[in-house]
């Protein structure tokens, strides 16, 4: 886990090289389940890059439609969807350990047979490890917006990665992106709008209602109750 840390070498010279990444590791203390959790089961429930393109036959013994969680956080709302719809099958990545073990413990409490994790890089498991028109949506709900202007260029959504996750998605699928940084909705709203092979669901422009899968967080309403804004976006890939 976390081995990509290590990998950033120039394969000539071995000097480490310096990547602009969407997150920074600020990883708290583990707590004595969440350490157990990730000891006793990412075996059977962790996705490591080491195994190459994810084959679903292998992972989830079927080939069922499946999506893809970027940054779930401590993981109860994507282990809350998996568990509202079994005929999905549900990948998480996320980089902190803290938060891949307390998903594991929500997999176990919650008998999911049919979520999986990384603990990784998102950027590098989409090129590496999820083959092209395999995802029924992805899903990046309330990413670090790095609202300082010098460091927008450390924001996930930028034209390169929707292309890649076009790429990923199945004709119909749809990438879903939810924010409470206007800002930042402004700013995926440009990019989306700017980015080819999507068709906005809302009309061109728009922002979407809540859809029924996405839960609404405990933050989320209190957000509401302070009179704070949340925008889903969802585009459709055709």
């Amino acid at each position: 886990m976390l081995d990509f840390i290590k990998q950033d070498k120039d394969p000539e010279t071995g000097k480490v090289m310096r990547k602009v990444r969407s997150f920074v590791l600020r990883e708290g203390r583990l707590t004595t389940g969440q350490r157990n959790a990730l000891d006793k089961l990412w075996p059977t429930f962790g996705l490591e890059r080491d195994q190459g393109p994810l084959d679903p036959q292998t992972v989830f013994g079927r080939d069922a439609d499946r999506v893809l969680e970027i940054g779930y956080g401590m993981g109860q709302s994507l282990a809350a969807m998996a568990k509202a719809d079994p005929e999905k099958d549900f990948i998480g990545i996320e980089v902190h350990r803290p938060g891949v073990g307390a998903l594991l413990m929500e997999i176990e409490q919650q008998a999911l047979t049919n979520l999986r994790s990384y603990c990784d890089d998102a950027v590098e498991i989409l090129e590496l490890c999820i083959p092209d028109n395999s995802l029924a949506r992805v899903q990046l709900y309330f990413p670090d917006p790095w609202h300082k202007k010098k460091h927008h260029k450390r924001r996930i959504v930028q034209p390169a990665w929707v292309q890649r996750v076009h790429q990923k998605l199945k004709p119909g699928g749809v990438l879903h992106m939810a924010t409470d940084w206007e800002n930042y909705s402004e700013h995926m709203m440009e990019v989306m709008n700017a980015a080819e092979g999507f068709t906005n669901l809302a009309g061109a422009g728009q922002f979407s209602p809540r859809p029924d899968w996405r839960p609404e967080t405990k933050f989320e309403r209190r957000g509401e109750r302070l009179g704070h804004g949340v925008w889903d976006l969802l585009f459709e890939k055709h």
